[in-house]
Formats: structure tokens, C-alpha cells, sequence
């Protein structure tokens, strides 16, 4: 079967070129970095900085306001616990109680599905024991994302037309201009699973009652609570029809101001009604808080863009960074008492797009520097151009081939995943230097020979041998696949890049290499480089590629490939 393989692609150059083309527009569609293909689509392998080695886990809020934790681990946390440990997949259970709110952890089995653990939590919390949590008390289920999915914190600065910090806003009204304005508008972006906001005021309506105008007037707390409850709401009758015309009847009574709240009746006694303003204080103010928000020593308000699982980092802090350019032009402004124009302006400090970019930029180098002096170096080894050009071949389009085969298999491609290919290099250029050396030596030794015959002789010799080592080298990593837990999340990704280089270099070797080496060489036979300075003269070409344009010097490196490959078509 391996002959008939080599035989069919040496015979067939065309389908060997056009499945060469689309492997390599895959490849740079798919790749990881920050290419500009033009017109091509634009479908890259999930980017991230560090694989993400935390546990299957989701997050269960249960607050309770103005209890102590005791209350709240006797009547919320140990009940709700023990309930949900039934949940299939369920590894262990964590839980904090705190003074108002408690926190239940639940961990599942790594190979349990993301989303298949929330669904199965969200029915469990449905179907509750009624009388199992205190009245009004209601769980809620975590945001859909992971310990690494905070990727973008921001603040809200005043700022003046030159971006100096100018100042002139309260706390409150940046706390509320995030809240009601920059929160919703940032979580409208594809891929985002929530948006926190940190520091701040909250702007709440305060009732400080009186106590003895309670006592005075026989009113209980609970009356006045029920009395500015119902005072913020709107109700609606049925329509009455009048001279053929429907008129909608509603009262409408939302809170605008104090006055409006002040004005709530509690009761009514002999005709006479107790407003709330009699027996209370209204005021606005703001509501407790347990931390602040510090930049460089100065309180201050911001948000947090949590990524919903399975999102391409990058591609969710592109998508954020687009939607506060659209919300920048809306956000407000005032003018100072020294004249100076404040503008609400949304800050970044902590943008993870700035470390994968890093991280990326120093691995693409990585990778583009080595396959250029694994080529200066064959070129100086085989001491023949055609044939350091024939095994140089492998390299680029092999990686290109990699980043497909990360894609569809849903590896993401992190620092961890893309050192996989940088290891696997070393094996990578073996396969080709085999094959292009046994080829170049029946050339030799038979040049009377037809010259396909000749080289379809030459791979048939060496294809089993190739095939024998490399699946040794890949039933080598074996180990490495069974690796669980945080081990397997941070080894896994290397173990499957290595991989899948390696079964790209072998295509590439068994299906590229012989017809290539077919058009290479039909001109005449394999020739030495006569002289010392072809070899020089290529080394510092090569040399002057790799410090100054890696990237421009393997495009043109691709095109010539393809040039040799179509020339004799």
C-alpha cells in the first residue's frame, strides 16, 4: 500500500501540486500568528499565552443579605451541598460561607463536558426540596468561563484632550456609568461571558427610619418596607373605549426622585395618611462595600471581560477592543473650573493580548529562525542545492500542515503547544534527508536509468524504514497521553503538536518529496556544488534572510517551491 501511495502521487504531479496549494492556504488560514493573507479567510488556531491546567469546575452564588456565616453555612451552604453532590461527574465539593453570601465549588471528572455539567447543576437546581433554603433565598449558577478567563481589566478616567488624567467625576458617577452604559455595551462582544464591575459607589435610595415615630404612629418595619416596595413599580387596568376610540389605563409609578419615594403612603389612620417621610429620612447614598479599586495609589472605577469557555482569547479581546472604540464617542464629557475639558475615557491595564502577542512573536521567531538554519545547514551538509532545496521544502509546509491539524482537532496554540513543533523539527528535516539522499544516490550510481523508475525505486526503499521510525517516535509519547489531571492539560498540547508535525512530515516526505525530486532533477542528474563559493555565496544569503526578513525569505522560499513544482506541467 506505502508503494502504491508513492507510485500514484509520483505519476499524478498535478493532484500532487493542487493538494499541495490547498494544504498550504489551509495552513495560512489556520495559522496562530498574526499574518496578513490578504485575501484569504481568516480562521485561526485558538491563541492563548499559557495552557489553561485548572480543574473541571463550576461556581454556585447563594446570597442571603444581613446574615451571619454561621446562618449561612447551617441553612444554605451544608444543605445546598449535600444536595448537589449527587450530580453525575461530581469529583468533590468546596464551599465558603460569608457574612450575606456562600460560595459552593463544585469540581467534576475532566472528562465530564463543560456545558453538560452546567446543564445537569441548573436542573438540579430547579428541582429543589421545597423548604430546603430559607424563603427568597435562590441560587444562581457562576459565569460560563474558567480561572484563566479574566483577559481584559479596564478603568474609567477623566481625561482631557491631550489624555492627561483631568478628573472633575465622582466615584458614584463612574460607578453608574459603568453599571448602566460601558457593561452592557462590552458584553455584547462575541466570545465575552461576563462583565464585573470593581470599585466605586453604587447609588442606592436609603430609608433611616425613626424609631419612635414608628412606636408614635403603630407602624412596623415590615409596613414600611411593603410601602416603598410597592411605591417603584408601574401597574396597568384594562382599556376603555370611548367615542370609538381604545385608551390603555396604567399608573405609573416609578421612582424618579426622593420626593417621589417621600411621598409613599404606609398607612392610613382616621382618614389621615402616614407618608413615609413622616416616620422616615430619604436620602441618597451609597451602598456598603467590602474593597475598592486602587491605580497607583487613587481609588478608582472599572470592569473585568471574563471569556466564556472555549473562546479564542484573542479573538474576544479584539472583539472588546472594537466595542470600546464604538462606545468611546458616547461616553460623556463636562468642562472644568480651570477651563479643561473632561472626558469619561476607558483605560486599559491589564490586556493579555499584549502577552500572547508577546509570547507568539517570540515563538514565530522562534520557529522561522530554526527552519532557516536547518536549511543553511543542509545547504552546507549535502553540499548540493537541488537537494538541500528538496529537503528544505519539508520543513515550512509541514508546520503549515501542523496548524491545520491543531485547528480541527482543538488544540489551542499556546507556548507549551508550539515548542511541541520547534522539538519536533530535529526529526522533521531526518525524514527528508533520508529520502533525498537515497534519491540523489541511485542517481548517481544508475544514470541510464529512466529517471522516474529511479526515483520511485529509491523512495520505495527507505519508505518503510521512515514509516518504522517515526511510529516508534510517536508510541514513544504514548506516556505523555496518559498523563492526567494538571499534568495532562500542560502536556498534552506538546505531545499533540509533536505528533501531528511528525504525520505532517511524513506526508509530506512519502507524497511531496519524490515528485518534486522527479521535477528537480529532470533537467539533468544530481550534480556537486564545484568550488567553495556557491556555498559561501548561499550561507550568507541565507545568513542576511534570517537577521533581517525571516518572513519575507520563507515566502519567496514557498514560491520557488511551487515554481519548481508547476514549471514542468
Amino acid at each position: 500500500m506505502l508503494n502504491s501511495i508513492i507510485k500514484f502521487f509520483l505519476e499524478n504531479k498535478l493532484i500532487t501540486g493542487l493538494v499541495l496549494i490547498i494544504l498550504l492556504l489551509a495552513g495560512l488560514v489556520t495559522s496562530p500568528f498574526d499574518w496578513d493573507n490578504g485575501v484569504l479567510p481568516d480562521d485561526p488556531v485558538p491563541v492563548d499565552a499559557i495552557p489553561n491546567i485548572g480543574e473541571n469546575q463550576q461556581i454556585v452564588y447563594v446570597e442571603w443579605p444581613g446574615r451571619s456565616p454561621q446562618d449561612i453555612e447551617d441553612q444554605i451552604t451544608y444543605p445546598l451541598s449535600t444536595t448537589l453532590v449527587g450530580i453525575p461527574g461530581v469529583k468533590s465539593i468546596r464551599s465558603t460561607s460569608m457574612f450575606g453570601f456562600a460560595s459552593i465549588y463544585l469540581i467534576f471528572e475532566d472528562e465530564v463536558e463543560f456545558y453538560w455539567s452546567r446543564t445537569r447543576i441548573l436542573e438540579k437546581l430547579g428541582s429543589l426540596s421545597p423548604g430546603l433554603l430559607p424563603e427568597g433565598v435562590k441560587p444562581s449558577l457562576g459565569p460560563d468561563a474558567t480561572a484563566l478567563g479574566q483577559i481584559y481589566w479596564y478603568t474609567l478616567e477623566g481625561r482631557d484632550e491631550q489624555g492627561q488624567v483631568a478628573g472633575g467625576w465622582s466615584l458614584e458617577e463612574l460607578r453608574s456609568l459603568q453599571d448602566f452604559y460601558v457593561r452592557f455595551a462590552l458584553s455584547t462582544a462575541t466570545g465575552v461571558s461576563e462583565v464585573a464591575s470593581v470599585g466605586g459607589y453604587v447609588r442606592e435610595y436609603q430609608i433611616d427610619i425613626d424609631p419612635d415615630a414608628l412606636r408614635r404612629y403603630g407602624i412596623g418595619i415590615e409596613q414600611v418596607a411593603n410601602a416603598a416596595r410597592s411605591a417603584n413599580r408601574d401597574v396597568g387596568a384594562r382599556t376603555l373605549e370611548l367615542n370609538q376610540v381604545e385608551y390603555l389605563i396604567r399608573g405609573l409609578g416609578y421612582i424618579r426622585e426622593i420626593s417621589d419615594l417621600e411621598e409613599a403612603v404606609v398607612v392610613e389612620q382616621g382618614n389621615i395618611p402616614i407618608r413615609l417621610k413622616d416616620v422616615a429620612r430619604v436620602q441618597l447614598g451609597p451602598a456598603p462595600r467590602t474593597g475598592v479599586l486602587d491605580k497607583s495609589g487613587a481609588e478608582v472605577v472599572g470592569g473585568v471581560v471574563t471569556a466564556r469557555f472555549g473562546a479564542n482569547p484573542m479573538e474576544v479581546i479584539k472583539e472588546v477592543q472594537s466595542r470600546i472604540e464604538e462606545i468611546s464617542e458616547g461616553l460623556p464629557s463636562k468642562v472644568l473650573e480651570d477651563g479643561r475639558v473632561s472626558k469619561v475615557t476607558i483605560v486599559p491595564f491589564y490586556d493579555r493580548s499584549e502577552l500572547i502577542k508577546e509570547t507568539l512573536g517570540t515563538l514565530e521567531k522562534a520557529l522561522v529562525e530554526e527552519i532557516l538554519i536547518t536549511i543553511l545547514v543542509v545547504l552546507v551538509m549535502v553540499f548540493n542545492l537541488r537537494a538541500a532545496f528538496l529537503i528544505s521544502a519539508l520543513l515550512p509546509v509541514s508546520v503549515l500542515m501542523t496548524f491545520i491539524a491543531m485547528r480541527y482537532a482543538g488544540v489551542e496554540a499556546n507556548i507549551v503547544a508550539l515548542s511541541g513543533i520547534a522539538i519536533a523539527i530535529g526529526t522533521m528535516v531526518d525524514m527528508g534527508i533520508v529520502m533525498t539522499e537515497n534519491i540523489v544516490r541511485h542517481l548517481e550510481r544508475k544514470q541510464n536509468k529512466a529517471l522516474l523508475p529511479t526515483i520511485y525505486e529509491a523512495a520505495t526503499e527507505v519508505a518503510p524504514a521512515i514509516l518504522t521510525a517515526i511510529a516508534t517516535t510517536i508510541v514513544s509519547f504514548l506516556p505523555v497521553f496518559a498523563l492526567q489531571a494538571a499534568e495532562g492539560k500542560l502536556f498534552h498540547p506538546l505531545a499533540y503538536t509533536k505528533t501531528f508535525a511528525l504525520v505532517a512530515a511524513l506526508l509530506v516526505t512519502l507524497i511531496v518529496i519524490p515528485p518534486l525530486a522527479h521535477l528537480i532533477f529532470q533537467s539533468r542528474k544530481a550534480k556537486k556544488i564545484q568550488g567553495w563559493w556557491p556555498v559561501a555565496l548561499s550561507a550568507l544569503a541565507s545568513l542576511v534572510a534570517l537577521l533581517a526578513l525571516p518572513k519575507v525569505f520563507l515566502w519567496a522560499f514557498l514560491a520557488l517551491l511551487l515554481y519548481h513544482l508547476f514549471r514542468k506541467l
